[in-house]
């Protein structure tokens, strides 16, 4: 392991010292001043209900130069952007670098041809509030009833219709960063990576609804994308203290600006090799099951075959060697019905 790294792919103590250190080691022209809110509580990756995530994480197998990229981009504070074909580890990598880190859960915005910034920041629901309002107007004169007060009087007032997106939450000001995965952003409309720029590169945001009342309501507590999480959103601007760990994957089906790529620290994952292969199932289903899976009859001397002939994901050989040790098509003679069914071509000529 280089000692300039803070996240080593591997299962390490002391992220809290590592954390520490990337904190004093900031770019100066990459230094943020967000006020951290006290009341607001990251949620913790060792709850039980995060157990799945935790198994994700742990089992990638990370190639130093995948660490080198990943800590390149942790010490600049730039977005990572990984790139590769389908089925390689591209969103699996975010999980491992929280998991390694110890930065809680992670953020997944899932980006489609309709995704628009505000959709990553942050979800008002302006008609519910109106209905409310509406509500309240019809009320009003009731005695039997408490909703008469002004709408922004009442309770959390505006901050009841507007809850952060996974963008959103990912940037609020936190001692610790959290890590932020943008799934497959090249299926983005054309102006998504252009929008993002702002966001990127000053590590801020502001919420126009909340702004306009930050006269007469300074202080709105909102709802996260953490599930049960809330943070309190001041004169409508959320400023990062800690930059967030950016995962952005590409499956390389489009290109991106100029003006986007520079600020992006590029990886790409390349195909797993055979060994690799066996340290996944050694990882992820256990050392017997890895040892089965080698040599010529073996499912990694199939799937390396099968991928000459069109693309395949690792997931796809997992499948093949779990049901294998399920006692599914065990007789040498059933090996081919195994492989026809769990390791379909993604891409090329034989995919279906």
């Amino acid at each position: 392991m280089k000692d300039w790294w803070i996240y080593k792919g591997t299962p390490a103590e002391s992220p809290g010292e590592r954390l520490d250190r990337l904190a004093r080691l900031r770019p100066p022209w990459r230094t943020f001043d967000g006020e951290v809110d006290p009341e607001y509580r990251v949620p913790s990756l060792d709850d039980e209900r995060h157990a799945a995530e935790r198994r994700r994480g742990a089992g990638y197998i990370a190639e130093d130069t995948e660490i080198d990229l990943v800590n390149t981009a942790l010490h600049l504070r730039r977005p990572l952007l990984v790139t590769g074909v389908p089925g390689v580890g591209k969103s699996t990598l975010a999980y491992s670098i929280a998991q390694d880190l110890g930065l809680g859960p992670v953020l997944r915005w899932p980006i489609t041809s309709r995704a628009t910034l505000r959709d990553g920041l942050y979800r008002y629901d302006a008609l519910r509030r109106l209905e409310d309002a509406n509500l309240q107007r019809l009320h009003a004169d009731s005695p039997a009833t408490t909703a008469g007060a002004p709408l922004e009087q009442s309770g959390d007032g505006i901050g009841r219709y507007l809850q952060l997106g996974p963008l959103g939450t990912a940037f609020l000001p936190s001692e610790q960063p959290r890590v932020l995965l943008v799934d497959e952003i090249d299926k983005c409309d054309i102006d998504l990576p252009g929008d993002l720029l702002t966001v990127l590169d000053e590590g801020r945001y502001e919420i126009p609804e909340l702004a306009r009342l930050a006269e007469h309501q300074p202080v709105v507590t909102v709802g996260t994308d953490d599930p049960g999480s809330r943070a309190r959103i001041r004169a409508g601007r959320v400023q990062c203290q800690a930059f967030p760990v950016v995962v952005l994957t590409s499956n390389g089906e489009r290109e991106f600006p100029p003006a986007f790529l520079r600020r992006c620290i590029r990886l790409t994952i390349g195909r797993p090799s055979e060994d690799k292969l066996r340290r996944i199932i050694e990882q992820r289903i256990g050392a017997e099951a890895a040892a089965a899976a080698v040599g010529r009859e073996g499912l990694i001397s199939s799937f390396l075959k099968r991928r000459e002939r069109g693309e395949l994901g690792t997931d796809q050989l997992l499948n093949a060697v779990q049901l294998r040790l399920a006692g599914a098509w065990t007789a040498p003679e059933d090996v081919e019905h195994l492989v026809q069914a769990t390791l379909q071509p993604l891409s090329g000529p034989d995919a279906t």
